[in-house]
C-alpha cells in the first residue's frame, strides 16, 4: 500500500499532466482555426482576380481634397 504522501504526488502528477495536455490541445484547435480562416482568405475567388477583369478599364475619379467654404446665413440679414 502507497503512503499518502505518494499517492498525493502521484495524483497531483496526473492532474497536472491532464491540465498541460488540455491546454495543447485548445492551443492546437484554436491555431487550426486560424489558419483555416487565412488559408479561405488566401484562397477565396475574390473581386481581384487578373482573369475577371480583362477587358474591363478601371476609371479614376479624382478626390476633393479641398474643405468646402461654409456659409453663414445669418450675416446677410
Amino acid at each position: 500500500m502507497m503512503k499518502k504522501s505518494t499517492f498525493g504526488i502521484a495524483l497531483a502528477f496526473i492532474a497536472a499532466a491532464a491540465g498541460i495536455l488540455t491546454a495543447v490541445a485548445l492551443y492546437l484547435r484554436r491555431r487550426e482555426k486560424e489558419l483555416d480562416e487565412y488559408e479561405s482568405l488566401l484562397y477565396s475567388d475574390s473581386d481581384f482576380d487578373e482573369d475577371d477583369d480583362e477587358g474591363e478599364e478601371t476609371v479614376y475619379e479624382p478626390i476633393d481634397t479641398e474643405p468646402k467654404a461654409e456659409t453663414d446665413d445669418s450675416s446677410n440679414a
